[in-house]
């Protein structure tokens, strides 16, 4: 994912001509290809943020809105700043009601952040379920959003986000006890995901299920990964500890 974004990042003016609308935007004047570059050249999602408002401010009608939009959800999301990541999002829904990305961050952020006693938490979970199931069928037709996007690169970044889709389905089923179906939607996930965080979860899921052995057998895979973070291995190690304790209660 943030692959990906370096390359939106990259090349700003030429990515939103097909992710972001049916005709490829325009800027109206020099001024505004000046604040739209701003957001392009910013150093920190801070710095994105508020290039981002200035574009908005200056040009309300600028067609680079939803992109615009777009790059203030994800700067917000680096930052772990999950009430303005939520507030942009739904601003970038407004302008782009077909933005999968925007879709699938929401989701996977909604099922995370709902917990069991939460008065709310199946309608919390019914919009997250929405989202990623919305955003995986907009995600079977989608087209390359930049031609000057390799094959290989589009069917990566296509990858990664039918992963966060699938993701964001198991932590649903994980919120609501269904583990059987947290399984599956993790384990799709892990197979299109290099994300070690998303087998960990795997790995999680399948411990509430009982299946200790499919839980200890993908731990020991992430504890194999020469590039996890030492923090992911941390919970990896953890988990698969208590695989081998519930194994061991078992006998």
């Amino acid at each position: 994912m943030k692959k990906f974004l370096s390359l939106m990042l990259g090349g700003l003016v030429a990515m939103t001509s097909a992710m972001w609308a049916q005709k490829q935007p325009q800027p109206k004047s020099q001024k505004e290809v000046d604040a739209i570059m701003a957001i392009q050249n910013a150093q920190d999602p801070d710095g994105r943020i508020g290039a981002v408002e200035d574009l908005l401010t200056k040009f309300a009608d600028t067609e680079f809105k939803g992109f615009a939009l777009y790059i203030a959800t994800v700067s917000a999301q680096m930052k772990n700043d999950y009430e303005k990541m939520m507030i942009y999002a739904e601003r970038t829904l407004e302008a782009d009601p077909k933005s999968y990305a925007t879709m699938l961050i929401m989701a996977n952020a909604i099922a995370q952040r709902t917990r069991e006693h939460d008065l709310d938490k199946e309608e919390k979970l019914g919009r997250a379920e929405k989202l990623a199931t919305q955003a995986g069928e907009l995600l079977k037709t989608a087209e390359k959003p930049n031609p000057q996007l390799t094959d290989d690169q589009w069917a990566a970044a296509k990858k990664d986000f039918e992963a966060q889709s699938h993701e964001a389905l198991g932590l649903v089923g994980m919120a609501r006890k269904k583990y059987d179906v947290a399984v599956t939607e993790l384990k799709l996930a892990s197979e299109a995901s290099a994300d070690p965080a998303t087998t960990v979860r795997l790995g999680q899921a399948y411990n509430f299920a009982g299946k200790h052995d499919e839980a200890i057998a993908v731990l020991d895979k992430v504890m194999a990964m020469a590039d996890a973070p030492a923090q992911i291995k941390q919970v990896a190690q953890a988990e698969r500890a208590r695989a081998v304790q519930a194994k061991g209660a078992k006998k």
